[in-house]
């Protein structure tokens, strides 16, 4: 009991401890939100366009863009709507509205991103007359959007809104479609129109990619010819404008059907030379549409409704304006473009060839040593292979993270590239796996993977996502869904990483005879994997703490002997429940420009949207179902084949693993715990059948590693027992 009591005083020391690290964050966090909070007022002028990113932008071809750039602050935007490319109405809309919005497309294309974009609304008195047809199309989607917002809030407040172009009409709309102090942009009047009130829209074109436009659209003009225009345009609406007001430059649309990050700029009073930073995104110099809406309002002294879905953009100063600081800025944002635009079309070939290829090796070693084909020598040599592939394989994932410490992007042939890398870190973390002091063991490698895996995940997501962000396993800017936190993928590795962890250590002291010691490691693992994936300046994670901590304490519970009853499910089941409402709870009571989606889904239950969100995230899992087939198919049915195979110890599939429980007791129970994790990932989580399909991309070849290197001990001990027996 002495030696309990003193393992016991120790657990309880590394959880106060974290508690306190985490107090200190959370108040280190609420003093960074207190610091960014300030009063604005004056006037602010909001430049909209579209289609334009960061590589149209130098000295040369837009000389308006660049002094912007140089004397104020900028950032990479996510301009993403209701559809994969987002129209220059789309946009607009959003802005109206804080959140994602879209015009209806004509077309016969099943994707949208291939149907022409609508023309610019028209205006007959004080109405936009397709204001109804909006309406319609955001009632339609789940994003609980209000179109006219924007307008509504300025009218409230008792100041006047001015709208130059017939876009900008329907970004400052109010919700019944009704537009007050309109005109089209007339250059001779820019000095008057420009002056007249405090909010100014002034919508200045957005450029049509012709070799990029869907079937259907015409173009006008080259794309460079486009810029320039623009960029005369945005020229001339500064040099009209007010003194001293705030300045915003948003490219709030794609160019045609690829997505991109876009364009932002701001520059006045209250944004100096620097990148732009957003509680939204957590990102330096990454924004998103919505974030444009709650800038324009706090530019004027404004409150940011609850009901706009992005953040006050703020500036991370520079030391200067100078020409270089700016050329580093340029670079910064082309790389976060680049970087989130290549990866995207590589993710899907990745998988597909990382999950079949797996397959097919593991299929043929397995025919191999069961049809007993060549030498005994020869199947035990092609089973060391074996082992040393799935460690590598196994090695993969945290390697994909790993990669955006080099820059691939910028290289000629970004896949090859990038493909060069992943394999460079997947050789060095193989390499020490299945070379370190631990290969004699044969829950090492898994052990060093695991361990390496969690810690790389869980320091990146401490200090600020930033390996995550445009990697193939991790998050996707263009795609606008996270930026930072914990992912559905990131996730799925992070929790899979510290089960089997938890696995190896907790074998490893059952074997020593400490099983009340196994079962505070496992805990002590659990206890900091989930406050890394729940804290809302951390992982933020809504859906990943209701699977991994029943994971954790059925796992326990195992080691210790004692059977998950009804009663205990009970009380797990609510402390689950207890646990995600009181997290979400603590970050609801932020300010609302600082709410992580946490935070934001407690709103969302207060205002009686929260449905919304539900049918929206069961919408995506669906989709990514079909788009993924047969891949995704194959997900369900490997969690029902694996819940068999643990449940029946005389199944063909539990037998191959009976060899393993000898060096490694606690296996059965680990990957029971893994398997309810991602069951639960899978059934709770928007994309949630990405959660075991990534987590076994990890656990497949690590088990195999563990299973192999036990019959190859086997088989080594009857080799050495057979030469005993010549010799005699």
């Amino acid at each position: 009991m002495r030696s309990l009591s003193r393992v016991t005083r120790r657990a309880l020391a590394v959880a106060l401890a974290l508690v306190a690290a985490l107090a200190g964050a959370g108040v280190g966090l609420a003093r960074s939100d207190a610091a960014v909070a300030q009063d604005r007022t004056g006037a602010v002028v909001l430049i909209g366009t579209g289609g334009i990113s960061w590589s149209d932008i130098d000295e040369e071809t837009t000389p308006n863009l660049w002094l912007l750039l140089r004397d104020g602050s900028s950032a990479a935007m996510s301009v993403r709507s209701v559809a994969a490319n987002t129209c220059p109405a789309d946009g607009w809309l959003g802005l109206s509205a804080g959140s994602r919005a879209g015009a209806p497309r004509d077309g016969a294309a099943a994707d949208p991103a291939d149907r022409p974009c609508p023309g610019p609304p028209t205006v007959v008195g004080d109405r936009v007359t397709e204001w109804p047809t909006y309406v319609a199309a955001a009632d339609a989607t789940a994003f609980d959007t209000r179109l006219g917002l924007l307008g509504q809030q300025v009218a409230d407040s008792g100041m006047c809104l001015r709208s130059l172009g017939r876009y900008a009409a329907a970004g400052a709309a109010l919700p019944d479609g009704t537009v007050g102090m309109w005109s089209e942009l007339d250059p001779e009047n820019l000095l008057v129109d420009l002056n007249a009130c405090p909010v100014t829209l002034v919508d200045v074109g957005s450029v049509r990619d012709p070799d990029d436009l869907p079937e259907g659209e015409l173009g006008s003009g080259s794309r460079a010819e486009q810029i320039r225009e623009i960029d005369q345009r945005i020229g001339a609406v500064v040099d009209a404008g007010p003194n001293g007001a705030d300045f915003i430059v948003a490219s709030l649309a794609d160019a045609g059907r690829s997505e991109r990050l876009r364009m932002v700029l701001a520059r006045g009073p209250s944004f100096g030379p620097g990148m732009l930073v957003s509680e939204s995104t957590r990102q330096v110099g990454l924004a998103q549409a919505a974030d444009v809406t709650a800038t324009v309002l706090s530019c004027v002294g404004m409150a940011v409704p609850d009901a706009v879905q992005g953040s006050t953009l703020t500036t991370d100063p520079a030391p200067d304006n100078s020409e270089r600081r700016a050329l580093e800025r340029v670079q910064t944002l082309r790389d976060l473009d680049e970087a989130s635009h290549d990866v995207h079309g590589l993710v899907e070939p990745f998988f597909q060839v990382f999950a079949y290829g797996q397959l097919a090796v593991y299929l043929l070693v397995l025919l191999v040593w069961k049809g007993r084909i060549g030498s005994e020598a020869t199947r035990t040599t092609v089973l060391g292979r074996v082992r040393t592939l799935s460690v590598a394989a196994a090695a993969v994932p945290v390697s994909t993270f790993l990669a955006n410490l080099v820059p691939w992007w910028r290289f000629p042939v970004e896949m090859v590239a990038l493909v060069a890398v992943v394999l460079g870190f997947v050789a060095l973390i193989a390499a020490a796996a299945l070379r370190g002091p631990w290969r004699h063991w044969a829950l090492g490698p898994m052990a060093f993977v695991s361990a390496v895996t969690m810690l790389v995940l869980a320091t990146d997501v401490i200090t600020g996502s930033r390996l995550q962000l445009s990697s193939l396993m991790g998050l996707q800017p263009v795609v606008g869904g996270r930026y930072y936190g914990m992912g559905n993928p990131t996730f799925a590795l992070f929790a899979t990483a510290t089960l089997l962890l938890a696995t190896a250590v907790s074998s490893a002291l059952v074997v020593r005879g400490q099983r009340q010691a196994a079962a505070i490691a496992v805990g002590v693992l659990g206890f900091v994997a989930l406050v890394v994936d729940a804290a809302p300046f951390w992982g933020a994670d809504g859906g990943g703490p209701p699977a991994l901590l029943p994971a954790v304490v059925v796992f326990v519970l195992a080691i210790l002997g004692l059977r998950l009853t009804v009663k205990r499910g009970l009380v797990l089941a609510a402390a689950v429940v207890v646990v995600f409402f009181a997290v979400s709870g603590l970050d609801w009571l932020r300010a609302p420009g600082s709410r992580s989606h946490l935070g934001r889904f407690i709103q969302a239950l207060i205002d009686g949207t929260a449905d919304d969100i539900v049918v929206r995230k069961a919408e995506q899992n669906l989709e990514l179902i079909r788009d993924t087939a047969p891949l995704s198919l194959l997900v369900p049915l490997a969690l029902l084949v694996l819940a068999v195979v643990l449940a029946r110890p005389t199944s063909w599939g539990s037998r191959a693993l009976q060899r393993s429980y000898a060096v490694a007791p606690t296996l059965r129970a680990g990957l029971v715990a893994l398997l309810l994790c991602l069951a639960i990932g899978f059934a709770l989580n928007d994309s949630g059948v990405a959660i075991p399909a990534v987590g076994a991309t990890l656990a497949v070849p690590l088990i195999v590693s563990v299973t192999v290197g036990v019959v190859l001990e086997e088989a080594r001990a009857q080799s050495g027992t057979r030469a005993g027996r010549r010799r005699r």
